[in-house]
């Protein structure tokens, strides 16, 4: 689809967002109102006690970034009346069934009303705690589905995955999903369980909880490793995808899977990026001086994303 068929496709839109804080939400809402200001509306589902705790975190973590300074001046004053117009935050978590929506009102309005589901939400950590990367990038994914199929008008459920889903295979991998499907396998559900008995057992001879942590980290990169991929969050990624691809049913799904994603390109300026991410440890720790070499293969292709 042309940029200007995806601008014309996304009028009058109501959209579901997850991962809504997250450095590629951001972007991802940033770029729909500034070139389609006329969606319907935006659901940002953000982590919070409550709805007006994840407003707070709306204006304080999102629209208050310099991400939004282009938008913020195109809009001068009627910026303000943009957003409370466009974007409405809800406290949720995709661990949770029915996203942790406790306002029934405004869970039934989402449901009645969402046209299109981002799924942007991912624990990116490659050696994540095994039962959170689970619950957040395997189960998580599921969750949302589940929840998008409740919805009256979906018409689209996209999914944010990675590139490296495939694991340590080597060679040329098609964008089928072959690599995946010889791997089915897996009972991801046995994972769960497996990950929630180590858990019960740490927690029942009373150890202190950054040694639970230890423990659990260790396990996610070892039933990886066991299972063909390098780290956790590869692992618990690869199984959503499974998920999704065994329970989606009738709804429409797409499945985005880039690479290493660095800075804004172009849009809506160039260079904007929040924190220290993927490569960019590389970059800052050879530009302090700290790191002097960096083991690769002059052949292979660097794959980034701006």
């Amino acid at each position: 689809m042309e940029l200007n068929n995806a601008v014309k496709f996304l009028q009058g839109k109501t959209i579901l967002i997850t991962g809504a804080t997250g450095f590629l939400a951001k972007v991802f809402v940033e770029k729909i109102l500034r070139l389609q200001p006329n969606v319907n509306k935006l659901y940002l589902l953000v982590r919070a006690s409550n709805n007006k705790s994840a407003t707070q975190r709306l204006y304080d973590e999102i629209i208050s970034t310099e991400l939004f300074k282009i938008l913020r001046n195109n809009w001068g004053s009627k910026f303000d009346d943009l957003i409370s117009s466009r974007v409405k935050a809800v406290a949720g978590d995709i661990s949770f069934e029915n996203l942790g929506l406790n306002d029934s009102e405004l869970r039934e309005e989402m449901l009645k009303k969402i046209q299109i589901i981002v799924n942007v939400a991912a624990s990116t950590n490659f050696g994540e705690r095994y039962d959170d990367a689970l619950g957040i990038n395997t189960f998580g994914a599921l969750n949302v589905l589940n929840f998008g199929k409740k919805c009256d008008e979906v018409k689209l459920f996209l999914h944010i995955s990675t590139a490296y889903v495939g694991g340590e295979e080597t060679g040329i991998i098609l964008e089928k999903g072959e690599n995946l499907k010889r791997r089915n396998d897996i009972n991801i559900f046995e994972e769960k369980r497996l990950a929630e008995e180590l858990l019960s057992q740490l927690q029942n001879q009373c150890i202190p909880d950054k040694a639970i942590t230890s423990s659990m980290k260790e396990f996610g990169l070892e039933r990886a490793k066991m299972n063909g991929w390098p780290n956790t969050y590869v692992f618990t990624k690869a199984m959503g995808e499974m998920l999704l691809g065994k329970f989606k049913g009738d709804l429409p799904l797409v499945i985005i899977r880039p690479t290493i994603i660095a800075s804004t390109y172009k849009q809506p300026f160039p260079g904007w990026i929040e924190g220290v991410r993927t490569m960019d440890v590389v970059l800052v720790n050879y530009g302090k001086g700290k790191l002097t070499c960096f083991p690769g293969n002059l052949n292979s292709a660097l794959d980034v994303l701006r």
